[in-house]
């Protein structure tokens, strides 16, 4: 089975994209991983490795979402209290409130996330979408 092994994301800034990044995905149960002059990881066990990347060459400004590239990056968690928490780490962290958290009943009745961008245009989303009952 094919496994996404580790993402990596170009930041504008590595040492900004650190302050953004870190807290939330210490709040998501990563851990810092390594450094090198050009990027920062952090794991979680087995999961998906997220490695934070310095751009190379010439800054050609943020990210706009909608564009060809990245879209959004969707973490699931367990209730809508844990939206709610991570949002108001990512807010605290720096990021940009896209959505605030709330029910998205095109997607379920029970689809309930947040969305938030970074300094350089990397949108994330915080959602909780539980089982239907059966």
């Amino acid at each position: 089975m094919a496994l996404v092994d580790h993402l990596g994301i170009t930041v504008r800034d590595l040492e900004q994209g650190r302050a953004q990044f870190d807290p939330i995905l210490t709040a998501l149960g990563y851990e810092f991983g390594s450094e090198a002059e050009d990027g920062i990881s952090w794991h979680h066990g087995d999961e998906t490795e997220i490695i934070i990347f310095a751009p190379r060459g010439e800054d050609t400004g943020p990210h706009v979402h909608g564009r060809a590239g990245w879209q959004h990056l969707a973490f699931a968690v367990d209730s809508r209290g844990d939206v709610d928490r991570l949002h108001a780490v990512a807010v605290a962290a720096g990021w940009t409130v896209v959505r605030e958290p709330k029910i998205y009943e095109r997607f379920s009745e029970h689809y309930y996330a947040s969305f938030v961008e970074d300094a350089s245009g990397v949108r994330v989303e915080f959602m909780h979408n539980p089982p239907r009952a059966s």
